[in-house]
């Protein structure tokens, strides 16, 4: 493994500041244009409550899919670096082809491509900016996700707000920008990142030192991306149906005629993850030093079981509600409870996907956990269509079983993930 013995930023390699600003301008690009896009569709274009659902998870799906193809094409001929100033690009034109109503499908489909090359390969570099042995590697992708979550903040008040306020186009146009800004950014620090691997023509360092060892690893994350579809067709509602809910089942106002506006919401989940993570770093390396880390599996099955408790939050206000508005403090409650779900779980199953990775199979292997969101996602598209047919109550409800159906998978994989784990870390011989 490639290590860079320079000088550390915030007791971190460069480079990992690099990937981290770059990453963050990335997400700024797709969570502002996300914050717009459902509320673009329905009062802009005019689409109903159940094709936009459909179209918002039907895109969000199909920008999790390609990375799996441009995984491939970055392991097999690009290289990562390479695949990230491609997709980057390609997604830059995409975000300003969303100013044209009707490029919007054409639009998507181009954003979707940029970042089937993008979004497997900038997080598969963040393993070589370490040592083996470095303890600082587990709690990487943790401070990675600080970063998408910093866009992500950002992005519903800047695009957002000039969307809403001062025309769509005004809100695609700044999240093009976005996307050109991590791209000089990566160009810029070039220098930090790790030099890349030769690409190897024979998977040679795939072969276990134990027969059905690589067969069990493949089984496992199989199983692992299972769960999190499931977890993902709850999770995505944020963006769609609960972003819906802010629009007409809260009371927004604040006092002297101001009401805040509906993207703004958007903002409290990563926002909350820039201040939640800190904290929850110091307490994990706390629990670690005493002997009493939880395994990956388990904390995902912590993570989905916390947001499967703030869906029945949801679903108590809308009882509670009786058909009137409900105040805009539950839905930071919501936020509060749903970002420290989150943390517990993503961050965690994308860096368990990367530790596990074969040699030169590193954007492969984390495409295959974008390839559970795309699922997810597409679930996500399909379950929202249930909004505008059942009772929010009931709909929150069902949100909140697939949250927990999800996070007792996890629980079960337990054993198996750590068994998977501990073979992982030993040498394997190359043939």
């Amino acid at each position: 493994m490639t290590v860079l013995h320079e000088r550390r930023w915030l007791g971190q390699p460069p480079g990992l500041t690099i990937l981290f600003l770059t990453n963050m301008w990335e997400q700024f690009s797709y969570y502002g244009m996300r914050a717009l896009l459902v509320y673009y569709m329905t009062k802009q274009l005019a689409f109903s409550q159940g094709a936009s659902s459909f179209v918002y998870g039907a895109y969000a799906a199909g920008a999790y899919f390609t990375p799996l193809i441009g995984g491939i094409i970055a392991d097999r001929w690009l290289g990562n670096k390479r695949a990230v100033i491609i997709g980057s690009v390609i997604m830059s034109a995409g975000h300003f082809m969303m100013a044209f109503p009707p490029l919007l499908f054409l639009a998507l489909a181009t954003i979707a491509l940029g970042n089937g090359l993008f979004l497997p390969t900038l997080p598969a570099q963040v393993n070589d900016l370490y040592a083996a042995d470095d303890p600082r590697r587990g709690w990487a992708y943790n401070v990675y996700y600080v970063g998408i979550n910093i866009g992500g903040f950002l992005a519903p008040l800047v695009c957002g707000t000039l969307g809403e306020l001062y025309g769509w186009h005004y809100g695609f146009n700044a999240a093009g920008i976005g996307m050109l800004l991590g791209l000089i950014i990566y160009l810029a620090g070039a220098r930090h990142l790790p030099p890349e691997a030769r690409r190897s023509t024979r998977p040679a360092s795939l072969q276990p030192t134990r027969p059905g060892q690589r067969r069990r690893l493949y089984l496992l994350l199989f199983a692992v991306a299972a769960s999190v579809t499931i977890f993902r067709a709850a999770y995505e509602q944020v963006g769609n149906t609960v972003a819906l809910w802010a629009d007409s089942g809260i009371d927004r106002h604040v006092g002297g005629g101001w009401s805040i506006p509906m993207t703004w919401f958007q903002s409290l989940n990563p926002l909350m993850v820039m201040l939640f993570t800190p904290p929850l770093l110091a307490w994990w390396r706390r629990r670690a030093e005493r002997g009493h880390d939880q395994s990956p599996a388990r904390r995902m099955a912590t993570g989905a079981a916390i947001v499967a408790g703030a869906y029945l939050l949801l679903a108590g206000v809308e009882v509670a509600a009786s058909g009137h508005v409900a105040s805009w403090i539950w839905l930071v409650l919501f936020f509060t409870i749903f970002t420290l779900g989150e943390l517990f779980i993503l961050p965690t199953g994308l860096g368990l996907f990367a530790r596990l990775a074969p040699a030169n199979f590193e954007a492969t292997t984390v495409a295959a956990w974008f390839l559970a969101i795309f699922s997810g996602s597409l679930a996500a598209g399909l379950t929202g269509m249930l909004w505008s047919v059942v009772p929010h109550a009931a709909f929150f409800t069902l949100l909140a079983a697939l949250a927990l159906v999800a996070s007792v998978l996890l629980w079960l994989l337990d054993a198996s993930a750590v068994k998977v784990e501990d073979a992982a870390r030993q040498p394997m011989p190359v043939i």
